[in-house]
C-alpha cells in the first residue's frame, strides 16, 4: 500500500500520533495510540518469548537509560559515533552524505529491477532472470556503477575520507531532493549522542548521555548476571528498552527517529567459536521473521563498512514501501565491549571455564532489532485494500490489516447483531466480561454490523463473535474470520478455548525453529 496511506491510516486509527501534536509537533517523535501501543507490547512479548522464554541459556536485564559517562568513553561513542552531515547552501536543508550517495544508489538497483520487469512481461514464462541479469549490457553497467560506488563509499567511511565523500556527491551530480540545487558545503563529522548534566554540575564533570544504543548496559552488567543466573558459556542477555539519537536527518515516519526503542540480545561465547554462532543467529533470527512475513519480502545484506567493533556484520533487510532497508543486525562484536570496558574500569570482564581451567574475556555475537521498525514493517505487510462481497453478494472495497492473529492489537470483538435489543445486548456483555480475562477484547454496539466488521478489519482484529436472535434460544454465536470472511456457529461455552487455540504465542514460536 502507499505509504502516504499506512502513515493516514496509523493515525485515524489509533496506532501512532505526532508527539506535542497540538504544538505543531517534534519532529522524528511520535506517540503510540491505543491500538499502537497493544501491537508494541504484542511485538515485544513475541521477540521476548521466542528470545528468553525458549532459550534456557538467555535471561533478561532492564538497564538504566543514564550511565556513567566513561562507559560511552569506552563504547567508542564518543570519538567515533559520528555521521557524515552535508548542507545545500541555498536550501539550506542538511542531509547526511553517505545516505545521499546511497539513495543514488538505490536508483540504480530500481533501474534494474525495472528492466527485469520489462523483459519478464516480455518474455513471459521463458524469461530467465539469472541469465538475463549477467548478459544485458544496460543492466550489468547498472549493477557494475552500483558496486564501483559502493566500494569507494566504504572505504570513505572506512577512512573519515570526508572530502572524497564530498568528491563523490560532485561526480554524481547528486542534487538536494527537494531544491535541486547542487551547491553543497563541505562533509563534516556530527556527534549522535545527545547529552545532559548531572544535577546542578556544570562542565564535563557532570555531563550525562541518553544511551545511544541498549546494548553498553548488557556489557556492563555481565559479571553481574552470570554470577548470580550461575549461566555456563554460550550464554546470552536480552533486552528491551528506549535509545536516544540526535539524528541529522530523521524521516520515513517511525523507521529513522530520535527516540526510539530497540530489542537486543548479546550471547556471550567462546573465543574462536564466533563465527559459527554468527551463523546460527543469522539464519534463527531471519527465521523468527519468516515466520510472520514472506520470504521474498526479507533478504539478507552484507556490511560492506565494518564497525569498529566487529569482524562480521549482516542485516536483515525487509521491503518496505520505500524499498529494501534495514530491520535487524547481526554482528559478531570479537571481545572489544568487555575488552574496552576492563581497561578503562580496571575490572576483570573475563569468564573462569571449568572446562579448559582458564580465564579469558569472552566474545560476543549481537542481535539487535528496532522495534519501531518492526511495527512499521508489521503495518506495511498486513494494511491491504481488497475487494469482497458485501451482505448483498455485490463487491465491495474494505480496508483490513491481515496481522497475525498473536500480534493483533484486539484479538476479538463481541457484537450484538443490534443495539436496540436488550436481551441481544445483555448477553453480549456477559460474554465480552467473561473472555477479557483472558485476551484483549472490544465490545461494540455502535452502527450497522456490517460497519462494525469493517472497522475492525481496519485495526486487524482476527475475530468477531456475534450474538443474535438464535443465540437467545441455542446459546450459539457466530464467529467471523478477518481473513477468509467464513463464518461458522459455534457453542457459546466454547468460545474461550476457540480463541485460545487461535491466537496462543505457541504455533507461531514453533515456527521459528
Amino acid at each position: 500500500m502507499d505509504f502516504k496511506k499506512i502513515i493516514s491510516h496509523a493515525k485515524e486509527y489509533g496506532f501512532i500520533f505526532q508527539s506535542s501534536e497540538i504544538y505543531d509537533g517534534l519532529s522524528a517523535v511520535y506517540d503510540y495510540g491505543p491500538n499502537g501501543v497493544e501491537l508494541k507490547n504484542n511485538i515485544k512479548e513475541y521477540w521476548w518469548r521466542s528470545m528468553v522464554q525458549r532459550h534456557d541459556n538467555i535471561v533478561g536485564i532492564d538497564t538504566a537509560i543514564f550511565m556513567h559517562p566513561q562507559i560511552w568513553k569506552a563504547s567508542g561513542h564518543v570519538d567515533a559515533f559520528n555521521d557524515p552531515l552535508i548542507d545545500n547552501k541555498d536550501s539550506k536543508k542538511r542531509y547526511r552524505a553517505d545516505v545521499l550517495i546511497e539513495e543514488y544508489m538505490d536508483k540504480l538497483e530500481a533501474k534494474v529491477h525495472k528492466e527485469v520487469a520489462k523483459a519478464r512481461k516480455r518474455f513471459g514464462e521463458a524469461f530467465d532472470q539469472d541469465v538475463f541479469v549477467s548478459t544485458n549490457e544496460r543492466v550489468v553497467r547498472y549493477l557494475t556503477e552500483k558496486e564501483r560506488i559502493a566500494k569507494r563509499l566504504a572505504n570513505a567511511m572506512r577512512n573519515g575520507d570526508l572530502a572524497d565523500m564530498k568528491t563523490m556527491i560532485e561526480e554524481l551530480e547528486i542534487a538536494d531532493p527537494e531544491s535541486g540545487s547542487r551547491n553543497w558545503t563541505d562533509v563534516r563529522q556530527f556527534n549522535l549522542m545527545f547529552s545532559t548534566q548531572l544535577g546542578n554540575i556544570a562542565g564535563e564533570e557532570g555531563k550525562l548521555y541518553l544511551r545511544p544504543e541498549t546494548a553498553q548496559g548488557i556489557f556492563v552488567n555481565f559479571l553481574n548476571v552470570s554470577k548470580t543466573s550461575r549461566q555456563k558459556l554460550p550464554f546470552g542477555i536480552a533486552q528491551v528498552g528506549k535509545a536516544f539519537r540526535n539524528e541529522i536527518v530523521a524521516r520515513q515516519f517511525i523507521f529513522r527517529m530520535r527516540e526510539f526503542e530497540q530489542m537486543e540480545m548479546q550471547y556471550f561465547i567462546k573465543p574462536g567459536t564466533e563465527l559459527e554462532w554468527y551463523q546460527y543467529w543469522k539464519e534463527m533470527r531471519l527465521n523468527w521473521h519468516k515466520a510472520v512475513f514472506p520470504s521474498e519480502m526479507l533478504r539478507y545484506h552484507d556490511h560492506d563498512n565494518l564497525a569498529h567493533y566487529a569482524n562480521a556484520a549482516v542485516d536483515i533487510q525487509f521491503q518496505f514501501p520505500f524499498g529494501f532497508k534495514e530491520l535487524e543486525g547481526i554482528h559478531s562484536r570479537t571481545d572489544f565491549d568487555l575488552g574496552s570496558h576492563q581497561e578503562l574500569s580496571g575490572r576483570k570482564m573475563q569468564y573462569f571455564d571449568p572446562e579448559a581451567n582458564e580465564s579469558y574475556v569472552p566474545y560476543v555475537v549481537e542481535t539487535s532489532i528496532g522495534l519501531d521498525r518492526m511495527f512499521l514493517a508489521s503495518m506495511s505487510f498486513s494494511l491491504q485494500e481488497e475487494m469482497v462481497p458485501d451482505a448483498e453478494g455485490k463487491e465491495s472495497s474494505r480496508i483490513v490489516m491481515k496481522l497475525n492473529p498473536c500480534l493483533a492489537p484486539i484479538k476479538c470483538a463481541v457484537l450484538p447483531l443490534v443495539k436496540n435489543k436488550p436481551e441481544l445486548t445483555e448477553k453480549a456483555k456477559q460474554l465480552f466480561d467473561d473472555i477479557k480475562f483472558t485476551t484483549q477484547v472490544q465490545y461494540d454496539e455502535k452502527d450497522a454490523i456490517g460497519r462494525r466488521y469493517r472497522r475492525q478489519d481496519a485495526i486487524g482484529t482476527p475475530y468477531c463473535i456475534t450474538i443474535d436472535f438464535d443465540t437467545l434460544s441455542d446459546d450459539t454465536v457466530t464467529i467471523r474470520d478477518r481473513d477468509s470472511l467464513a463464518q461458522e456457529r459455534i457453542p457459546i461455552h466454547s468460545v474461550r478455548d476457540v480463541l485460545s487455540s487461535r491466537i496462543d504465542f505457541e504455533g507461531l514460536l514453533r515456527q521459528v525453529g
